[in-house]
C-alpha cells in the first residue's frame, strides 16, 4: 500500500515531458488570426466612435456609400459628377482604409477623421478603386456596416487593361524613368501573359463573387463606365435613384469640351474639368494582340453577365 501511494505521489509531481520540437510561441499567433480578431473587434464597434463636430452643425461621420472600384474605370469622374448633388459630401483623396494594413490597424476613429464634414441630411462618400480587387475588403466593409450602399464603375476589360498600363507608363515618364512597352507585359513566351496584374484586375466575375458573399446584389450599383464617358447624365440619374437622392443633377451640368475630348462639369456657373491626366491616349497595340486580349475576356465577361443578371457592350 505504501509503495502504491509513493508511486502516485511521484506521478503527480513528475514534470511535463518537453516535446522534441520547440513549442510554438503563443505570441506568434498574433501575426495572423489573433490580429485579425482584434482588428475586426476594433472596427466593428462603430457606435463608440465619433467624428469632429463643427460649430456650424456639420461633423465627420462614417461613409454611407463607398465607390469600391474599379481602377481606371472612371471612379474619379463618377465622384466628381456625384459631388454636384448638394446632399453628397465626398472625401477628396483615396483613403485606402480597408486594403492597407497600416491604415486598417488605426481603427474606425482614424477612418472617420479622414472623412469630410457633412450635415445630417448628407451622404458621406469615399472612393478607393483598389477595394474591388482586394480579397479582405468585402468582409471588413461588412463588419463596419452591413447596409452599406456600394458603387462599382466598370469599363470594357480590354480598354481597362490599356488604361491601367497608360497610367503607370506616364507615372514613370514624369519621373524620367524608362518603362517597357505594353507588348512586353501582354506577351510571354509567345502567348498572352494572363499573369499580368492589369489583366487579373479585369476579371470582374472573380472579384464580384467575393463581394456577393457579404452584400446582396441590390446593395451594389454597377455604373457603366463606357456610357458615363459618352453620355454621363443618364448614368448619374441611375446613381441618384440608387442612393435615394432627390433628382438635383440635370443635363445642363454637363458640357462636352472639344479640346479635351470628354465631358466637363458646370456647377452654379462655374466650369471645371477632370485633371489633365484623365483621358490620355492609349498606346498603339497590334490589332492581332488586341483581338487576342478581347478573346481571352470573352468567357470571363460572360460569367460576369450571368452573375449580375445584366450585359454590357464590351468586345
Amino acid at each position: 500500500m505504501a509503495a502504491f501511494l509513493l508511486g502516485a505521489v511521484l506521478l503527480i509531481v513528475q514534470p511535463q515531458i518537453v516535446p522534441s520540437r520547440p513549442a510554438i510561441n503563443s505570441n506568434a499567433e498574433t501575426s495572423s488570426q489573433s490580429v485579425q480578431r482584434e482588428l475586426l473587434k476594433k472596427t466593428s464597434q462603430k457606435n463608440d466612435f465619433k467624428g469632429n463636430i463643427h460649430s456650424n452643425g456639420s461633423c465627420q461621420q462614417l461613409p454611407q456609400t463607398i465607390i469600391i472600384g474599379v481602377r481606371k474605370g472612371g471612379t474619379r469622374a463618377l465622384l466628381e459628377m456625384l459631388s454636384l448633388h448638394p446632399d453628397i459630401a465626398a472625401a477628396e483623396s483615396e483613403v485606402h482604409f480597408f486594403d492597407w494594413e497600416d491604415h486598417y490597424r488605426n481603427g474606425l476613429q482614424w477612418y472617420i477623421n479622414q472623412m469630410p464634414f457633412s450635415y445630417p441630411h448628407q451622404i458621406t462618400v469615399e472612393k478607393t478603386p483598389a477595394y474591388f480587387t482586394s480579397p479582405k475588403v468585402p468582409e471588413r466593409v461588412y463588419n463596419m456596416n452591413q447596409s452599406m450602399r456600394l458603387l462599382l464603375i466598370l469599363r470594357d476589360p480590354s480598354e481597362r487593361v490599356l488604361s491601367d498600363y497608360t497610367q503607370v507608363f506616364y507615372n514613370h515618364m514624369q519621373k524620367h524613368k524608362p518603362y517597357p512597352s505594353i507588348e512586353q507585359f501582354l506577351i510571354k513566351n509567345g502567348e498572352l501573359n494572363v499573369d499580368y496584374k492589369a489583366i487579373n484586375r479585369s476579371l470582374y466575375y472573380i472579384h464580384m463573387q467575393n463581394w456577393l458573399k457579404y452584400f446582396p446584389l441590390d446593395h451594389i450599383h454597377i455604373v457603366d463606365g463606357d456610357k458615363l464617358i459618352k453620355d454621363p447624365f443618364p448614368e448619374i440619374e441611375k446613381v441618384e435613384r440608387f442612393l435615394k437622392l432627390s433628382p438635383q443633377i440635370n443635363a445642363s451640368n454637363f458640357y462636352f469640351n472639344k479640346t479635351k475630348g470628354f465631358y466637363c462639369l458646370r456647377d452654379s456657373g462655374r466650369e471645371r474639368c477632370l485633371h489633365e491626366s484623365k483621358g490620355r491616349a492609349h498606346p498603339q497595340v497590334d490589332t492581332r494582340l488586341l483581338e487576342k486580349l478581347q478573346e481571352y475576356f470573352h468567357e470571363p465577361n460572360k460569367k460576369f453577365f450571368e452573375l449580375v443578371g445584366r450585359t454590357f457592350d464590351w468586345h
